[in-house]
């Protein structure tokens, strides 16, 4: 049997895959990938590409037996938290009954992919924590970023905390230790950055707002804000003014080609977001490799 549903506004220009995910829970890329190309999912009566943006009002049309189908709404209690909540690296920051917040070490994905045979969505699936529970991605998160993230315990919550991400209203801070003496002390970077999805070269306009915590003559440490959500947005800008992070082997300067740290000096600090008028505020101290690197070059920074 065919069924079918109505893309509303908030899903607007959102990837079909995701807005599938969005639907019907973490499914694997390669079932809607092959559900597509079979014609077994459409939009608008039309096969198109798992990449293609939907917009509102667009129909989805799709055999039931694809997925299964939405479990009934629940209504969801938020509690407030109107403290700041800190934690160790590697330590859980917040366990509540819709989503759990984890201070996520360098080097692990945040879900699975080709060259990702490790990551924490089958970490935490198979942990007591979401003992018969499904976790949900909610955002995302580099490899090699360190810092807060969130994953929802339910698919309402899901829902709702990726449209508070898709909507700028969750307010995120990362802290980056990038090479040489950024000059100017604060200020905000606008930029056109490139990037190609299936060949089709994108440009995508990216803004962040920037305040230098401590420099010298070879180091900065900075404290980053990004208002739009671009892929690598805040590697590609420092790289773009020509102080790239420590660690980035995708985006480095030529200037800075002896010495590199291997760790990504790029840490998620803090985030921030509201609920039902209820603040919620996660903050993930340094990791020790990032800490370790700013004594080295003799720069200060206080949680």
């Amino acid at each position: 049997m065919i069924k079918s549903f109505i893309v509303d506004s908030t899903f607007k220009n959102m990837r079909l895959d995701r807005l599938l995910r969005n639907k019907f829970g973490n499914i694997p890329q390669s079932l809607i990938e092959k559900s597509l190309r079979a014609g077994k999912i459409k939009l608008n009566k039309k096969k198109v590409k798992s990449s293609f943006k939907v917009n509102t009002n667009d129909k989805v049309d799709f055999f039931n037996f694809i997925f299964k189908e939405k479990i009934k709404q629940k209504k969801i209690q938020f509690q407030p938290n109107n403290q700041i909540i800190k934690a160790n690296e590697d330590l859980i920051i917040d366990n509540n009954e819709n989503f759990i917040v984890i201070n996520k070490s360098a080097g692990i994905s945040v879900q699975g992919g080709t060259k990702s045979k490790k990551n924490l969505i089958d970490i935490f699936a198979k942990s007591k924590i979401f003992d018969g529970i499904k976790p949900y991605s909610v955002h995302r998160l580099d490899k090699d970023t360190s810092g807060v993230f969130i994953i929802a315990k339910n698919r309402e919550t899901a829902q709702l905390l990726t449209t508070l991400f898709r909507l700028r209203k969750v307010h995120k801070t990362y802290l980056a230790l990038c090479h040489g003496e950024i000059e100017k002390n604060s200020g905000e970077w606008n930029d056109d950055l490139l990037r190609y999805d299936n060949g089709k070269k994108i440009i995508e306009k990216a803004k962040t707002i920037y305040k230098v915590i401590d420099k010298n003559s070879n180091s900065s440490l900075i404290e980053l804000k990004p208002i739009t959500g671009r892929k690598h947005q805040l590697r590609k800008q420092l790289f773009n003014i020509g102080h790239s992070i420590y660690g980035d082997q995708k985006y480095k300067s030529s200037n800075f080609t002896k010495g590199i740290n291997k760790d990504l000096m790029l840490h998620s600090y803090q985030i921030r977001f509201m609920i039902k008028e209820n603040k919620y505020t996660y903050k993930a101290l340094l990791p020790s490799h990032f800490k370790k690197l700013l004594k080295i070059k003799r720069l200060h920074f206080s949680d």
